[in-house]
């Protein structure tokens, strides 16, 4: 995008990507992406359960990559009618069960769980292609390739990202060099007890 040609979007729906992150930019630890040491113990708060449930009431598709999908399908499901579940998480896996979901992989033929299907196809397009029908958010939810992808291509309308506080001290941060220069504005923030923060922005176009 330049401010020549900006993008237009030929409907409503919006693009909206979640994603947890360190005080250094890191969606992991230091020991790989299977480190989420420094981000598990603030994913329980009272702020990150309404954060994930403010993002999915307005969500209508959720556009996975392949380790996401298998990952989340695989546990949250598990959750439905559970002795002592948070009624928040029961909800998320609710609406992960029902909800339309596009596997993106170069490598899986079978969708994992149902309502889903596989593309082997750039997110860029997909979401593009995404926009054209239905209504409701596009959710690229905890997908940080996808994410980086979108981003890149200028295809992010929201950004929903819970901050905590701590240092990673390696891992892989989400916001790398060679990224495109984009302005967002603040449209939501709340902070927890424990120092954790959601904030949400919204892209100026």
């Amino acid at each position: 995008m330049n401010a020549q040609h900006p993008i237009t979007r030929s409907t409503s729906r919006r693009v909206v990507a979640n994603l947890a992150l360190t005080l250094d930019g890191s969606f992991h630890g230091a020991g790989g992406p299977d480190d989420l040491a420094p981000i598990v113990r603030y994913a329980v708060t009272d702020v990150a359960r309404n954060h994930m449930a403010r993002f999915i009431s307005t969500a209508t598709t959720a556009v996975l990559g392949r380790v996401n999908a298998e990952g989340f399908l695989g546990f949250w499901p598990a959750l439905i009618s559970s002795d002592g579940v948070d009624p928040r998480d029961e909800a998320y896996a609710k609406w992960l069960v029902a909800t339309e979901k596009v596997v993106l992989s170069t490598t899986l033929t079978d969708a994992p769980g149902e309502n889903s299907r596989v593309r082997n196809a750039p997110a860029a397009e997909v979401v593009a292609e995404l926009r054209d029908v239905g209504v409701g958010d596009i959710l690229v939810n905890s997908s940080p390739s996808v994410i980086q992808e979108l981003l890149a291509a200028d295809e992010v309308d929201r950004l929903e990202l819970l901050v905590v506080p701590e240092l990673a001290g390696g891992g892989t941060r989400l916001f790398e060099a060679g990224l495109p220069a984009t302005r967002w504005t603040l449209a939501r923030h709340e902070a927890g007890e424990q120092g954790e923060l959601s904030l949400t922005y919204d892209r100026a176009r």
